[in-house]
């Protein structure tokens, strides 16, 4: 239990299917941050199924804008699961402002360390 200015509170941190039965449950103080618990939540995930072992990794993971972490999505890109959280604003102009002052590096001869430059013989 967390305690703050109204009191003890409690944050239930859930993953469930598409049928809103729940597969995972974290419970943390109500001060505590979201993005966090998000891949622990995660890896809590097993889904049985008639034979073998219980699967451990969704097709996709929906989510509001706290769980949008560059952190958290490298985690479902390495993992092969379809993100569907939407980006924060700051996030998406940092992004922006990132690729726009990209350069593209010069050509160059291949085996060579540097720029060929014409010589006045």
């Amino acid at each position: 239990m967390g305690r703050s200015r109204g009191g003890r509170t409690s944050k239930v941190h859930l993953a469930a299917d598409r049928r809103c039965r729940p597969l995972a449950i974290i419970l943390t103080a109500g001060q505590a941050a979201d993005s966090p618990r998000f891949i622990p939540v995660l890896d809590k995930v097993r889904v049985r199924g008639p034979v073998g072992r219980p699967r451990t990794r969704p097709d996709a993971v929906a989510g509001d804008k706290a769980y949008s972490s560059r952190g958290n999505r490298a985690y479902l890109r390495k993992r092969q699961i379809k993100a569907v959280i939407p980006e924060k604003k700051d996030q998406a102009s940092n992004r922006k402002k990132k690729a726009a002052g990209a350069v593209a590096p010069s050509p160059t001869t291949p085996g060579c360390t540097r720029n060929a430059t014409p010589s006045s013989a």
